[in-house]
């Protein structure tokens, strides 16, 4: 039964360090990615990809398909669902569990997704992401085996593309139409010299064509993360993070090396034979990439955390936490980056990065946030956009700065 009560925001004294840090080695990798797309959208990126044949960009373009590309998403989209979990259990404990409270919270994510779509960049998913936390949510009270197996069957399955096509076709809705009046030259126009106003119908317009891929690839990929993000958070496994990182050694790191086998076998050997694109196989071993990539970002979780118990290394994984603690800001602050360094509102640098320069770039805007986040965070206690949701969240206002310690002996 629901209570009535009005939750009580959770304290920052009770934060757990190293999801901080792995909330901020999400972001780096989500920027890694994303300013790929920003530099040349879908539509341009297989004939601006061509013209980079230097060794450097090729092996730059290597080390994001390797380690990057489908690896953070995965990552984010856990570590979204476990955030979820956690204050459910929080509210649960305190009495004040609400399916109202966390509609409410969605809602506004939901507004702020929108709102980045229009006025930043297409790519957002933060609409995706309040749809299925409410999804999620109604699920927080089924078994454990419910939740594992429903985190399974939505990454292995492998028919969403047909499915979906299915969808579209019944309610004649052609998601490739919203695209079909640019080429790559008006888009290249209207991004690096149009107006804001032609570049807020092209952001719509994208936004609507990758539709298939948001939801499904995109989709069932964040549902099963969630869902998993949601199973550990229903079992307290932050308070023992030591203990299962240790428990899951074995078993992880097996599945690690011969998932990446595999990944290797499909990236640099199947391509070579014919049945790589028969369409009856072809969906499985897509699927079988997919869990691998996702396999791949959840060891990086657990080498993360196997360094920062095991390891005197964690000095040199701390300072992501201040990125971490402030990722919702820091997401958006990368759509406004990328905005003034690609389009005619900035430096209209836009198809000029080479995938070197984009990673290169990518690490030094995303060192600048670590610092300015740290910054920020040594006088107030929540990023602003984390703020501004926490209030409209609570539907109360809540004290920003930091309360000033006073010394022993000192008079103000």
């Amino acid at each position: 039964m629901e209570n009535d009560v009005n939750p009580q925001p959770t304290r920052g004294t009770e934060r757990i360090s190293l999801l901080d840090v792995y909330r901020g080695f999400a972001i780096f990798g989500i920027f890694v990615v994303n300013i790929v797309i920003m530099n040349s959208t879908f539509l341009n990126q297989d004939e601006f990809a061509k013209q980079w044949t230097s060794a450097i960009d090729q092996f730059s373009e290597r080390i994001l398909q390797l380690f990057f590309y489908t690896k953070f998403f995965p990552i984010f989209s856990l570590l979204f669902g476990l955030g979820i979990a956690m204050q459910a259990v929080k509210l649960k404990e305190n009495g004040n569990f609400s399916f109202s409270f966390f509609g409410r919270r969605m809602f506004i994510l939901f507004l702020i997704g929108a709102l980045h779509i229009i006025f930043l960049w297409s790519g957002d998913v933060l609409n995706l992401y309040a749809l299925l936390g409410l999804l999620v949510t109604v699920s927080i009270k089924r078994s454990n085996k419910l939740i594992l197996s429903l985190a399974l069957f939505f990454i292995l399955f492998p028919f969403y593309d047909p499915l979906f096509q299915s969808l579209f076709e019944l309610f004649h809705f052609r998601p490739e139409s919203f695209l079909a009046v640019y080429d790559g030259a008006e888009v290249n126009r209207i991004i690096s010299r149009g107006s804001y106003m032609e570049g807020m119908v092209l952001r719509l317009r994208e936004y609507m064509a990758n539709i298939p891929m948001l939801f499904g690839y995109l989709g069932p990929m964040a549902l099963s993360m969630f869902l998993l993000g949601l199973y550990l958070g229903k079992n307290k496994i932050y308070n023992k993070l030591e203990t299962f990182i240790d428990r899951i050694k074995k078993p992880l790191i097996l599945l690690t090396l011969v998932t990446n086998a595999y990944r290797l076998i499909f990236l640099f050997l199947l391509p070579g034979y014919e049945w790589y694109s028969n369409p009856i196989l072809r969906p499985y071993l897509i699927k079988a990439m997919i869990v691998s990539d996702v396999l791949m970002g959840l060891f990086y979780l657990w080498l993360i955390g196997w360094l920062w118990y095991k390891t005197k290394f964690r000095f040199v994984l701390n300072p992501l936490k201040y990125a971490g603690r402030m990722a919702l800001t820091n997401y958006i602050a990368q759509s406004v980056i990328g905005l003034f360094l690609f389009s005619s509102l900035g430096l209209s640098l836009y198809e000029t990065f080479s995938p070197s320069q984009s990673l290169l770039i990518a690490m030094g805007v995303f060192c600048f946030q670590v610092l300015y986040s740290k910054l920020w965070l040594s006088y107030f206690k929540y990023g602003p956009l984390e703020w501004a949701w926490r209030c409209l969240t609570y539907k109360k206002y809540i004290p920003l700065r930091k309360k000033r310690e006073v010394k022993p002996g000192y008079i103000s």
